[in-house]
């Protein structure tokens, strides 16, 4: 097993595109065969051993199913940094359609009793997160990755607006 990366754990190709079905056996596989209870007799080192690989295999798990998890892995792998923290940077359309979005929300916060405008809004959002999953996928295959990498923040910010929305008692 090599612990170098994720997809290397599993033997996957590195891809964005991966079969659940595939990645869900390969992860069974390489915990089964790391699982402590099999180090159980073993010395104290051996099951030390045993856990942590058995941590990896659960952390690169979590982060490969998820594709959100994935395209930033993908991208960190490549050398490009997201930046999450401290780049705001984003189109300027993105900008404008954001600032609409957070209206909408509020007017959705403001009044819960009103499901069409709640609904019309998720459809909204499940379309551009639609459109921008599309895109990394496009550019991860490319190995366009400061591409992607502008998507992936984004897609971030989509994925917690959808949070949000998900919140408000109807």
């Amino acid at each position: 097993m090599d612990a170098t990366d994720h997809f290397a754990l599993f033997d996957l190709p590195r891809t964005f595109a991966l079969d659940a079905a595939q990645l869900e056996a390969a992860w069974k596989h390489v915990a089964q065969t790391v699982h402590p209870d099999r180090f159980a007799t073993r010395s104290a080192p051996e099951r030390r051993v045993a856990m942590q690989w058995s941590a990896q295999a659960n952390e690169a798990y979590r982060v490969l199913r998820q594709p959100l998890l994935r395209a930033r892995y993908l991208c960190e792998l490549a050398g490009v940094d997201l930046q999450t923290e401290t780049s705001t940077a984003m189109a300027p359309e993105f900008l404008v359609q954001q600032m609409s979005w957070h209206e909408q929300l509020d007017e959705c916060l403001e009044h819960p009793d009103n499901s069409g405008a709640r609904e019309a809004l998720i459809q909204e959002i499940e379309l551009a997160l639609a459109q921008c999953q599309h895109t990394v996928s496009k550019a991860l295959s490319a190995e366009h990755y400061t591409q992607a990498a502008s998507c992936i923040r984004e897609w971030m910010f989509l994925d917690k607006l959808t949070t949000q929305l998900q919140t408000i008692e109807v």
